[in-house]
């Protein structure tokens, strides 16, 4: 069998057993905490429902009186077939309509932001390292450096206050305007875009020093190996040199940094979302949170935990196609 494909399945079967785990300890962690959801919401109706419905409730939360393997086995059951059970904050939702919800504008805003960051910041690394005598190499990595020392929320409120407040270029929350119903058209697209500035551009401008820092240092270890040497002593254009020599090998490492950030983009907006009213999945964990919605934050931490599993194996095929020593 190919070496390659070898190397796949034993990746995928690391990532299934971590997978594994991650599930069984979201289902025992909840289990061990004081009281159960239905209790919760039984104390905020203060005594108004009867014990039938606080027992349906219980049932409808998976908290019965069966040994605790059948439970976990309903629990497997219920993932396997997209039944996540019903939320506390959002009662009667169902979480998976609640997380399908939110997971859409978390992975429009903070997916595309890190894409944008991830693209620009490595091609920029790339140039500077490569142009590293220059005067661009000299004040542009200590500007993008100084920004990414600044948390998300304090750029984010910073640039709400200026260009939200003060100058009103800009909406100052929500996802779209209040005027505009959801349809594929160019006015809500147009009001989806303008809301999503502010928010983008700071999450793009906070990380952009990290990943360009990350490349440009790489880029310059790279270009003092002997093969680059060798190539330059071929005659081999720069530009080649640069992209399909360099670049390539010197690109490792961010793509196996790309892959954990791409896993927690759907916790890393977390603020950014709170301070913009972005109702993406850092948003609805806060309501978990303060609600004590177990089954949603169940549901969304296992989401990230998938999430950030299926990112570091997409992040080995990449890196089987851009470093040939792993196909070996």
């Amino acid at each position: 069998m190919n070496k390659s494909i070898v190397f796949l399945i034993r990746r995928l079967g690391f990532y299934l057993v971590a997978a594994f785990a991650a599930l069984t300890l979201n289902f025992i962690i909840p289990r061990l905490m004081p009281g159960d959801p239905a209790s919760i919401i039984f104390a905020r109706f203060r005594g108004k429902l009867k014990p039938e419905t606080i027992e349906a409730m219980r049932q409808s939360f998976g908290l019965t009186d069966d040994p605790l393997i059948i439970q976990y086995w309903s629990y497997l059951k219920g993932i396997l077939s997209g039944n996540l059970g019903t939320s506390i904050a959002y009662f009667p939702e169902p979480v998976s309509d609640i997380i399908s919800s939110g997971l859409m504008w978390t992975i429009f805003l903070a997916g595309a932001s890190l894409i944008i960051a991830f693209l620009i910041g490595t091609m920029l690394g790339i140039f500077i390292a490569w142009n590293r005598t220059r005067k661009l190499d000299t004040f542009l990595p200590p500007i993008l450096a100084f920004l990414g020392a600044f948390p998300y929320f304090w750029l984010a409120m910073l640039a709400l206050y200026i260009f939200g407040f003060s100058l009103n270029w800009f909406p100052i929350g929500h996802a779209y305007g209040s005027e505009v119903k959801p349809a594929l058209n160019w006015t809500f697209i147009v009001s989806v875009l303008h809301h999503a500035v502010l928010p983008a551009s700071t999450m793009i401008f906070v990380s952009l020093g990290g990943w360009m820092l990350s490349m440009r240092n790489t880029m310059i270890s790279t270009l003092g190996a002997d093969y680059i040497t060798f190539a330059n002593a071929k005659g081999i254009s720069d530009r080649l040199i640069m992209l399909r020599y360099a670049a390539r090998n010197a690109i490792l490492p961010n793509l196996t940094g790309f892959g954990m950030a791409l896993g927690f983009v759907l916790s890393g907006a977390l603020l950014t979302e709170i301070i913009f009213s972005y109702p993406g999945q850092g948003y609805l964990l806060l309501q978990a949170v303060k609600a004590q919605d177990f089954p949603l934050m169940q549901g969304i931490f296992m989401t990230i935990t998938l999430a950030v599993l299926t990112a570091n194996w997409l992040v080995d095929i990449a890196i089987l196609v851009f470093d040939p020593r792993t196909r070996k």
